[in-house]
């Protein structure tokens, strides 16, 4: 699998992005985690990786989403977001994550990415915006990864993105990204109306055919103005969508993703363990994306790092959330949440200002953490790239398994 996968990056990759990748994600991305597990020991905080949803605004409308893509725009501009990455390379960071809204509706992305030729940045987008001149004009940058979403077949993706011909033009941007010799991968939000159709070898055999260098499987979050409960996965599915990518992992020669667990299968939050918080499109900085309150913004006349160190509600989030669960406090425990924001007098960073209500009308929904089963790592990769890089950081060490 790993002499099959490496050999068709390599072909299909161009160098400059190859080389970009290695260094500014491979190299410079390990040590930003060294960084981080040396601060941690030191008693600081700062996390390795930064996701920034750059603006609001969206060309489709998917079932549950959280982001307001219906209100007026509100983008980050390239100032601050150039202030906020450079204070943070110059406390070791080079990987940052670009969301939105659709990224690609920012007049200013690209000019972004260009501005820091030493980081690297990926970017989260329905991939419909992508023209042939946006693919090679990425190409010619170096540094960036496109991460398509899919969320199913034809009928599915016009259902669950609100509007027509969704999968025929996203599949065109991601041609265009292929086509460029883009490192690129597909995102799915996993939900009751795909599973069956993406959680499946001959989705990610599809995938392969196509050139796709790599997929991440994330499970629907039932959050939000318009929750869709009916789409959440049941914990036997978030049980075989553990187990479909383990195996996988071993067997296909496409780079498989997942944020929610460790080497050894147990279950962790990617913002209990810190390695990881999120900016909002009005520069609220957030616990992460589905968590719409915040204490401090990036705006602010402190440099993100000193923010981020100092900020007592960012820690008490992550420290009482990982005393209670190993999975998403969000789901499991609003309660929890709804007590941390009116501890630390938080304010909702909604454009509709709605957040509390719809945190308060939320019933506990069980998530990734499984109490009974454990599913560990079967191919070597991604035991040894877990244990040192993406672990639980010793943060549930109060917490029974």
């Amino acid at each position: 699998m790993i002499l099959s996968l490496s050999s068709r990056i390599l072909r299909t990759v161009d160098s400059k992005c190859l080389t970009k990748m290695a260094w500014n994600f491979g190299y410079k991305g390990a040590r930003s985690v060294m960084l981080f597990k040396k601060r941690m020991k030191e008693g600081t905080y700062f996390p390795p990786f930064l996701y920034l949803s750059i603006l609001n605004s969206c060309n489709l409308r998917c079932q549950g989403c959280w982001v307001d893509v219906e209100a007026p725009r509100n983008a980050i501009d390239l100032d601050t977001l150039n202030r906020t990455i450079n204070n943070a390379k110059a406390h070791g960071n080079s990987f940052f994550g670009i969301l939105g809204g659709e990224p690609f509706m920012h007049p200013e992305l690209l000019d972004l990415i260009a501005q820091h030729p030493d980081a690297y940045f990926q970017i989260f987008t329905n991939g419909q915006l992508i023209t042939e001149k946006t693919a090679q004009a990425l190409r010619k940058l170096g540094n960036a990864t496109p991460l398509v979403s899919i969320e199913g077949t034809s009928t599915v993706s016009d259902e669950r993105r609100g509007n027509k011909d969704v999968l025929n033009r996203t599949l065109r941007g991601l041609q265009h990204c292929l086509d460029a010799k883009l490192l690129t991968g597909v995102a799915t939000s996993l939900c009751r109306t795909n599973i069956d159709d993406l959680l499946s070898e001959s989705w990610l055999d599809k995938l392969i055919d196509l050139g796709v260098h790599y997929t991440w499987y994330h499970t629907y979050r039932p959050v939000g103005p318009k929750i869709s409960v009916d789409l959440a996965l049941t914990p036997e599915q978030i049980q075989q969508a553990r187990r479909f990518i383990v195996n996988m992992r071993a067997e296909k020669p496409i780079a498989i993703v997942d944020a929610y667990y460790d080497h050894a299968g147990d279950a962790l939050c990617p913002m209990s363990t810190g390695i990881s918080h999120h900016v909002g499109p009005k520069g609220d900085i957030e616990p992460c994306p589905i968590i719409q309150f915040a204490t401090e913004n990036i705006k602010d006349s402190r440099g993100i790092y000193e923010t981020f160190t100092n900020s007592a509600f960012l820690k008490d989030f992550r420290e009482t959330s990982a005393k209670h669960t190993r999975g998403c406090v969000v789901l499991e425990r609003p309660d929890i949440v709804k007590q941390l924001v009116l501890k630390h007098g938080a304010y909702d960073t909604t454009i509709r200002q709605t957040a509390m209500a719809e945190l308060e009308s939320m019933t506990p929904r069980p998530s990734q953490w499984v109490k009974e089963e454990s599913i560990p790592e079967k191919h070597w990769m991604y035991k040894i790239a877990k244990r040192f890089f993406y672990n639980d950081f010793g943060v549930y060490h109060s917490l029974e398994k």
